[in-house]
């Protein structure tokens, strides 16, 4: 399971817009719903809201990773968010989120969403590459950064 194969280039925001929790979720849901009127924004909103209540994404570092599982989603999907000047997420550590991977899930995918938090977790864990995604110019060096350090868990 790579993470190229859930993440397209126009599912990457380099700029995030939003300035609270519901909006950067909104808005990295928004990237990779699109045209798609099977899945109502609506309820992948309610989806990761629920899945906050339980305790934040924002596990420290200004990371966040929030995800759940979505009924009528067919794959796994990650959309990808940068704010340079931050977002109070309720992380764990109390600072601002600037990274933001969102992972969806189909609703009986229990192994493969796991593997994919995982596989998104370590590599966050390098700060040389948090660091980098923070650099990046454009949205496609932030795709391209991605993929070359997903491929060195192949």
């Amino acid at each position: 399971m790579n993470i190229q194969d859930m993440l397209k280039k126009e599912f990457i925001i380099e700029d995030l817009k939003s300035r609270t929790k519901q909006e950067v979720l909104v808005e990295l849901a928004d990237v990779f719903l699109g045209d798609d009127t099977d899945i109502e924004r609506s309820s992948v909103i309610e989806v990761l809201l629920e899945r906050e209540k339980l305790g934040s994404t924002g596990i420290g570092d200004g990371i966040a990773i929030p995800h759940g599982k979505l009924a009528g989603l067919e794959d796994l999907v990650v959309s990808f968010g940068r704010s340079q000047r931050g977002v109070d997420f309720d992380s764990l550590d109390g600072r601002p989120v600037h990274i933001f991977f969102l992972l969806m899930a189909p609703e009986n995918s229990a192994g493969h969403h796991l593997k994919a938090l995982a596989r998104i977790s370590r590599m966050l864990k390098d700060v040389s590459f948090r660091e980098s995604l923070i650099k990046a110019e454009s949205s496609e060096n932030i795709y391209n950064l991605i993929v070359e350090k997903d491929r060195t868990y192949m």
